[in-house]
């Protein structure tokens, strides 16, 4: 009989954006591994009804790189190249931060791209759903879901488990379509873009543009 596999859910993160700093190369020994921390902003515009006008806002994502792509995607970087990277969220022991570890990184010449800002997340409701009317009246549903994946180590060249947890914001339709039909242990997964709390932490959440229900019989 079949031992029970670990549940691997989704988890992928795609970001272009603009490197705010030239990339710290750094080298970690016994193995020999190369690993990079940057931040990278990514820019988003939209039409303000309520004021009638354009608005814009930057965010700032903490990315961490490992392993031979460190040398290959960073090693000419400098600040203000256009980078292209996927990965995943990951909880970082350092100072306990929320932060993408890139499994993949593309750069290109300092120039102007449209931003992009791409989550797709799957897990499970661990939290009650909240229900939250904004300052202009719109509907807003909050719950945390965790999501726990079979990662491998470019260090240790193992796959481990890794779990978080993010608090999702689903709107309208959406929101209230959750509210009155999901509970604890269901499963969900959202398409949505990656967005931060103004705390001290700069804690992640996820802005859903689409979040589909999977509620358990």
């Amino acid at each position: 009989m079949l031992a029970e596999l670990p549940q691997n859910h989704l988890c992928t993160v795609t970001l272009l954006g603009n490197l705010v700093n030239k990339p710290d190369i750094r080298y970690q020994a016994n193995p020999v591994v190369a690993f990079a921390e940057f931040t990278l902003a990514t820019h988003s515009r939209w039409f303000d009804k309520a004021n009638n006008k354009f608005k814009e806002w930057t965010s700032y994502h903490t990315v961490k790189l490992i392993g031979d792509i460190v040398e290959r995607a960073l090693i000419h970087a400098d600040k203000g190249d256009i980078i292209l990277v996927q990965g995943y969220l990951i909880n970082s022991k350092k100072n306990n931060r929320e932060i993408i570890h890139a499994t993949y990184a593309q750069t290109f010449p300092k120039g102007y791209a449209q931003s992009i800002n791409q989550i797709h997340y799957s897990g499970n409701i661990i939290s009650d759903i909240n229900v939250l009317t904004t300052e202009h009246n719109k509907e807003l549903t909050e719950v945390i879901v965790e999501s726990e994946q079979q990662i491998f180590s470019a260090i240790t060249h193992k796959y481990h488990t890794v779990t978080i947890q993010r608090p999702i914001h689903v709107w309208g339709k959406q929101a209230l379509y959750l509210a009155e039909h999901g509970k604890i242990n269901d499963q969900i997964v959202v398409d949505g873009k990656l967005s931060y709390l103004n705390n001290k932490n700069k804690n992640q959440f996820i802005d859903a543009q689409q979040a589909v229900l999977i509620a358990k019989d």
